[in-house]
């Protein structure tokens, strides 16, 4: 088969590429480096089952022959980062949004299969701690920039919806919660590699707020199994899945399992949100996924431990420090 990924020259995107490949599949890119970067593809640069086209997807003129020319378009393609998101919501709504209504556009022409990546920050500031695909949803108010992403990706879920809903679009979502691993960096506040980088350095580990919040990580390997399994179940067409470990854990003992699996003399210091962010930052205590949904639909489940997860981001981090 041969697939686009918008967005393939991210961290999760790269990891996508590579996984397609080794299938035996053909896989196009397109990306404008914006927040991605090729260290992500150089791997697959001379592959002869791989192209790259360097250009923003809003505004490229040749997307729906890109579309028309592949099977299953993976659509990666977003603004990442809390820290991107609360300093340039005017690009996170607008990268978001308009390009997921031309991806749609695009593939309802030529009626290809699509995969959206949405997020668990859909599911806001709800007090709840485990969430459902058919939970609702708690926004805060516009007046904080920090929900503009999740106003954006819930917008991109409702396009989706009405696409298929109109014309029988095969398309699915994921909301994908915290995929962490190799090649993922804290330039965008990302905060498990922010956390082994610092430790690696012997500096203070920042954890923002009290620490006391509680977020799930999963590998990014157990997401690429999920992705095909659900991308090869015509039962999953028209739905909304979640993706992520339900192994539960606080930023205090985050940061302190790192400091423990890597030998860091590293001390753990804790910064204010407003400091850290902007001033009425507002987060959620926890975050659970519940993933009976997928599970009983394609029997997947997360394999990867946190102590594995922290030693593969870490090799990799050891990596980028060296350089």
């Amino acid at each position: 088969m041969r697939y686009l990924i918008t967005g393939g020259a991210g961290f999760i995107g790269g990891h996508l590429c590579e996984f397609l490949i080794g299938e035996g599949h053909s896989v196009t890119v397109i990306d404008n480096l914006s927040t991605g970067s090729l260290d992500n593809i150089k791997s697959l640069k001379k592959n002869p089952s791989f192209d790259f086209v360097e250009a923003d997807i809003l505004d490229y003129p040749g997307l729906d022959k890109l579309v028309s020319g592949c099977d299953m378009v993976f659509h990666l393609a977003a603004a990442v980062g809390v820290e991107l998101v609360v300093h340039d919501p005017v690009r996170t709504i607008i990268t978001n949004v308009h390009g997921t209504e031309r991806i749609l556009e695009a593939v309802s022409k030529s009626r290809t299969k699509i995969l959206v990546t949405s997020t668990s920050e859909v599911y806001g500031k709800s007090p709840k701690t485990h969430f459902s695909e058919q939970d609702d949803l708690l926004i805060g108010a516009p007046t904080n920039s920090r929900w503009s992403y999740a106003c954006s990706k819930l917008l991109d879920e409702f396009l989706m919806m009405a696409f298929h809903r109109a014309s029988g679009l095969p398309a699915i979502v994921v909301r994908l919660f915290n995929t962490v691993g190799p090649r993922q960096t804290g330039r965008y506040g990302m905060v498990l590699p922010r956390f082994i980088a610092s430790a690696l350095k012997g500096e203070e580990i920042n954890v923002y707020g009290t620490g006391e919040q509680t977020r799930c990580f999963c590998h990014v390997a157990d997401v690429m199994r999920a992705f095909k399994s659900l991308s090869g179940c015509e039962k999953a067409t028209g739905g909304i899945f979640n993706i992520g470990s339900t192994h539960s854990i606080s930023m205090n003992a985050l940061a302190e399992l790192v400091i423990k699996r890597l030998g860091s003399s590293s001390a753990i210091i804790h910064i204010p949100y407003e400091k850290a962010y902007e001033k009425g930052f507002e987060d959620m205590m926890h975050r659970i996924p519940d993933t009976n949904k997928i599970h009983e639909l394609t029997e997947w489940k997360p394999e990867h431990p946190i102590e594995k997860i922290i030693d593969d981001t870490a090799d990799y981090v050891r990596t980028v420090i060296k350089k």
